[in-house]
């Protein structure tokens, strides 16, 4: 071995070695190696930071941000209303909702997909009074298995077509991961549904999310042409169960009607009484098309044009608020916020919300402009609760982000259009329509992946370009001898899968793909089936909770153990590489 390839050989060791200690993140380890080899001399300077403009890179922070924008539109909310029913069998819900979150992660980022199914099957287990964690696991996977069907589903696909563009001439197309990358997942969607979930240990229900959690009494009003006019109100029950809030009356005139009014027909300007979460509050008020209670000052915050967030506060002895209502404080016209729900522990609520003396100890849930919920909590008084990330669902731009994305993503599998220019022109337009607000633009973007992606790519070119990559692979095909070339791309992905499941698959591909690409070379075959085998290999990461990020996020929900991931994921993986590598061979011959 050369100098070089000695000390690019230390660092991807020293890297591999602290992303499996963990104690340093992983954004810090990989710039710190990137950094050291512009030092010793084995990344050239001019080279040195070309991995942040890098397609790739690109590519998964405009993913980050539509993603944003969907969730925002309520677009993902079509979807996710009807996936809440207790009664369905454990079996079927597993199969559907890992069958939304494999579609939803075949166009958006599988971790944005995770994050949005994640509350709905927790709040699904609750009310089935079953342990999340029985649900959870196989949701995760589902979310992995379905970004392997298109370009953009997960970033080692995303990958694997940057370096296929820079080594063969010319990227992999949207959907030409689709054949392998959709056997796999319905592979993998039919274990998990039939098998996998029964192989998760129950241990009780005592991890259900957000517990302790109160709900808030609030109210939401029937505007103008609202399509729920002329309905019951006990019609509206099956949406409230579906998004798990409580109808408690009916406010006509200023005046509450008598008991619950389930048989009272709805008319413009009535307001519901509710009792709900703030998640579930805004995902009702998203399904039926209500406005807030107080509709002139809605309209007002909503031409703002920027935004809206929704903020906590506790209500301690001496807030300007406290023995006074939001109406006479001057909540609405002096701060530009609407008091949306009010939570008090075991005392009953019997006026209009904005009418009600608040008392010391109330928790208040208050909607504002973008960016002033710091400024509202300091002036009432009240003690801000932890950020949960709350945002309000701007409904009315629900189809123009649908048709938006849609025609980028159509126009970039056709070739029309480059795919990172396709995404950058949706996130200008969601830019210019507000439906990500400018304020909020690289809030969504998760700058550690960017730094990782960015740091990476460069020791990744290093490592080809000093003749790394051909050591590793000459001395894969040398353990294979002479077996069939089917042979060396079933180890070439075994090997994968298995750095996948201890280290970040980004980095995981960065290494594997170049090598797969050699070993082809070697073989004087067609380097196109190892590099489909690096990007479902490298995808696969089922066995560990750092495997990949949708592992660790359902660890505390569904409390797991470290031992659990082995007993679905095993069979899985070996489930997988057994439907991949024929596949493989049948659409992307040697």
């Amino acid at each position: 071995m050369t100098t070089d390839q000695i000390i690019l050989f230390t660092l991807f060791g020293a890297v591999f070695a602290m992303l499996l200690w963990g104690k340093i993140r992983y954004d810090l380890v990989a710039f710190g190696a990137l950094m050291a080899g512009v030092v010793l001399g084995v990344v050239p300077v001019d080279q040195a930071f070309t991995g942040f403009g890098h397609p790739a890179t690109l590519v998964v922070a405009l993913v980050l941000i539509v993603s944003a924008g969907l969730v925002h539109s309520g677009a993902i909310y079509l979807i996710t209303r009807t996936m809440v029913d207790s009664s369905r069998a454990l079996g079927r819900h597993v199969l559907l909702m890992g069958g939304v979150g494999a579609v939803l992660s075949a166009f958006m980022n599988n971790v944005a997909a995770l994050a949005l199914l994640m509350p709905v099957d927790i709040q699904t287990a609750r009310k089935a009074e079953r342990a999340p964690g029985l649900s959870l696991m196989p949701l995760s996977f589902a979310t992995i298995l379905g970004g392997m069907v298109t370009l953009i589903g997960t970033p080692p696909n995303i990958i694997i077509a940057s370096i296929r563009e820079q080594s063969l001439g010319a990227p992999f197309a949207m959907f030409d991961f689709a054949p392998v990358g959709g056997v796999a997942a319905l592979a993998g969607l039919a274990f998990i549904a039939v098998i996998g979930w029964r192989l998760i240990p129950d241990r009780g229900s005592a991890h259900t999310g957000a517990a302790g959690l109160q709900p808030y009494i609030a109210e939401l009003t029937v505007p103008e042409e609202s399509d729920q006019i002329g309905r019951r109100l006990g019609e509206l029950d099956e949406t409230a169960e579906k998004t798990d809030v409580a109808i408690l009356g009916l406010i006509r005139g200023g005046q509450r009607r008598y008991g619950r009014s389930a048989n009272e027909t709805l008319r413009a300007g009535d307001v519901l009484v509710l009792e709900a979460e703030p998640e579930a509050l805004d995902e009702f008020r998203s399904a039926l098309g209500l406005d807030f209670s107080d509709k002139e000052r809605q309209d007002k915050l909503t031409a703002d044009g920027e935004g809206l967030e929704v903020v906590e506060m506790v209500v301690p002895e001496g807030a300007r608020i406290a023995g006074r209502s939001a109406t006479s404080v001057g909540l609405s016209w002096r701060r530009s916020a609407i008091l949306m729900g009010l939570s008090r522990q075991g005392r009953r609520i019997t006026t209009e919300v904005r009418q009600t003396e608040i008392r010391p100890g109330d928790i208040l849930l208050v909607l504002c402009p973008k960016g002033r919920g710091a400024d509202v909590t300091e002036w009432l008084g009240g003690l801000p609760l932890a950020q949960r990330g709350l945002s309000v669902t701007a409904n009315e731009k629900l189809w123009p982000a649908i048709a938006i994305f849609g025609a980028a993503v159509t126009a970039a599998s056709f070739g029309l259009i480059y795919l990172p220019v396709a995404l950058g022109l949706v996130v200008v337009a969601y830019v210019l329509t507000r439906i990500v607000p400018l304020n909020e633009l690289y809030e969504h973007v998760e700058w550690p992946v960017i730094v990782l992606l960015g740091s990476m790519i460069p020791l990744g070119g290093a490592l080809e370009t000093s003749g790394g990559t051909e050591l590793i692979a000459g001395a894969l095909i040398a353990l294979t001898g002479d077996m069939a070339p089917w042979v060396i791309l079933t180890v070439l992905m075994v090997v994968t899968m298995t750095l996948s499941d201890v280290l970040n698959n980004t980095a995981t591909t960065i290494v594997a793909a170049p090598v797969g690409i050699q070993m082809a070379q070697t073989l004087n075959v067609s380097p196109d089936p190892f590099l489909m085998a690096v990007a479902v290999a490298a995808s696969s990461a089922f066995l560990t909770p750092i495997g990949h990020k949708n592992n660790t996020l359902i660890l505390g929900p569904g409390g797991y153990r470290f031992s659990d991931y082995w007993r679905i994921g095993l069979p899985l993986e070996v489930l997988i590489v057994a439907v991949s590598i024929p596949t493989i061979l049948i659409v992307w011959p040697l």
